[in-house]
């Protein structure tokens, strides 16, 4: 086992734990916030399983997703922008909790909640099927068009997943309200995908072909 890189990702899950929690539960000034406790399970857990099957499987896939410095301009402000929202959107559901502005039903959370993890199962085979995959905006040595499973119904399946990984997330915290907030993150998809196919039509062979055979971005069918 890679120690180092053991520890690297080891020392983001937790901070990414404890920043969560913070965002969540010091607006609601309270730790019976039981949706802030429950997103925390269904996000944290089926990662870490996650993360130590790639340690153990594909290190150097985990190193990809590790990696979260944009080269890219466009895709620094996009970066930016989502962290704002994200922070924005929970820190507005643990108000909504706390001041109980408009809170949805206990069977709304539960929904959503089992939502999330089929997303979560949709996202891991995105992964399986792609060891290219990283945070960031690239183009890796010996990479090549990816276009079998999912990658030949959509050509950005990562996103469909973690589009909807984002959108469900305020709606398990309860609050229809951050979930609003969270819907500012379609433009902003829209803005890195658009961007990321002219880095790949310019810097991976086929890429222009493959768009040819999959016409659709996001969505089958719509976009």
């Amino acid at each position: 086992m890679n120690t180092k890189l053991f520890i690297q990702a080891l020392t983001k899950f937790l901070l990414g734990v404890i920043i969560l929690g913070i965002l969540i539960f010091l607006p609601a000034w309270s730790l019976h916030y039981w949706q802030g406790w429950l997103l925390i399970g269904i996000l944290f857990i089926p990662m870490f399983i996650a993360g130590l099957i790639m340690m153990v499987k594909n290190p150097e896939l985990l190193q990809k997703r590790l990696n979260a410095k944009e080269q890219e301009k466009e895709q620094k402000i996009v970066v930016v922008l989502s962290s704002l929202l994200f922070i924005a959107a929970f820190v507005v559901a643990g108000l909504n909790w706390r001041f109980q502005w408009c809170v949805l039903p206990n069977w709304a959370v539960w929904t959503a909640a089992g939502i999330f993890l089929a997303c979560y199962l949709l996202y891991a085979e995105v992964l399986r099927e792609n060891t290219y995959l990283s945070r960031t905006i690239e183009i890796q040595e010996h990479q090549k068009v990816i276009d079998t499973g999912l990658y030949g119904i959509v050509r950005h399946p990562m996103y469909t997943a973690t589009t909807l990984l984002f959108l469900m997330m305020p709606l398990v915290l309860a609050s229809p309200i951050s979930f609003g907030i969270m819907l500012l993150y379609i433009p902003l998809i829209v803005k890195r995908i658009r961007n990321e196919e002219t880095v790949l039509e310019h810097g991976l062979e086929g890429y222009s072909e493959y768009k040819q055979r999959v016409k659709y971005k996001l969505i089958p069918y719509i976009w």
